[in-house]
């Protein structure tokens, strides 16, 4: 039966495939539009099924936070090539996929939400037929808090949320400026609570190992060893470390030059 642009072009922007697979799926389903969606996500399902094995390392890392800034979400959207990441097209399926994520808890909430007629999980396997890439949810992390700051650093790699005690004149800038110092500087905690007590054992024992190979006697290494310690908080801990725009002073100690307030929490997603 004869096939019409139009309807080619329907399929298309329904879709997002190409226009040689939407008339071949139009041909197929003998022009029954919604069979020849059905046809199309099938087709995802055995692209996905042959590539489920491969590496999706490549991707955007995007980020939102609601109207009054007190909810943020993260989302790495992956793929398998860095040409597939940059072009616009799958940008902008990035950017929605990350609107549908913001006001989601959890991945599993997530992937069974509505996205334009399906979950998002069915959206990721037809577009996975789509782009002939394995495509997937890398990360989803949230944060809450009375005032929401995010940064997403250049070409989309690594996105960060930064949480503020409250919503003061310059909170859109101080939680931007330590949104991007999380990116930068890849802090493991917020401060020296949040500190895994394993990390913190497995640096004790190097300082100790390291201090020994110098020759410090044994009833000293506790002692030097907790120094070790303080410093790695400093150097690994958000709030503790010297602040990328004024050396000289610590993240705590910037926020609290604003205002009455402090930095309540933060996430950060980055593609290795």
């Amino acid at each position: 039966m004869k096939i019409t642009a139009s309807e080619v072009n329907k399929l298309r922007q329904a879709t997002g495939a190409g226009m040689m697979d939407c008339k071949k799926a139009l041909v197929e389903a003998e022009g029954d539009f919604e069979k020849a969606v059905e046809n199309l996500r099938k087709k995802g399902q055995k692209v996905a099924a042959n590539r489920a094995d491969r590496d999706s390392s490549e991707g955007a890392v995007l980020a939102k936070v609601n109207q009054d800034n007190t909810s943020g979400v993260i989302v790495s959207i992956n793929c398998e090539t860095d040409f597939v990441a940059k072009n616009e097209s799958y940008l902008s399926l990035a950017k929605e996929l990350t609107d549908t994520a913001l006001g989601h808890e959890t991945l599993e909430s997530f992937l069974a939400a509505d996205f334009k007629g399906m979950s998002v999980a069915e959206k990721l396997t037809e577009q996975t037929g789509v782009i002939g890439e394995k495509i997937e949810i890398g990360d989803f992390k949230t944060l809450k808090a009375p005032y929401i700051g995010l940064y997403i650093h250049a070409g989309n790699k690594i996105a960060t949320l930064v949480g503020l005690s409250a919503k003061v004149e310059d909170a859109a800038e101080v939680s931007k400026n330590v949104a991007m110092q999380a990116a930068a500087m890849n802090p493991i905690a917020l401060n020296e609570e949040g500190v895994d007590a394993s990390i913190i054992e497995k640096e004790i024992e190097i300082a100790k190992d390291q201090l020994r190979q110098e020759g410090k006697p044994e009833e000293m290494l506790d002692k030097i060893a907790q120094g070790k310690i303080k410093r790695f908080f400093k150097d690994n801990t958000l709030i503790n470390q010297d602040f990328i725009k004024d050396s000289k002073i610590s993240v705590g100690n910037y926020v609290k030059s604003v205002g009455d307030i402090e930095v309540t929490g933060f996430a950060r997603v980055a593609l290795v």
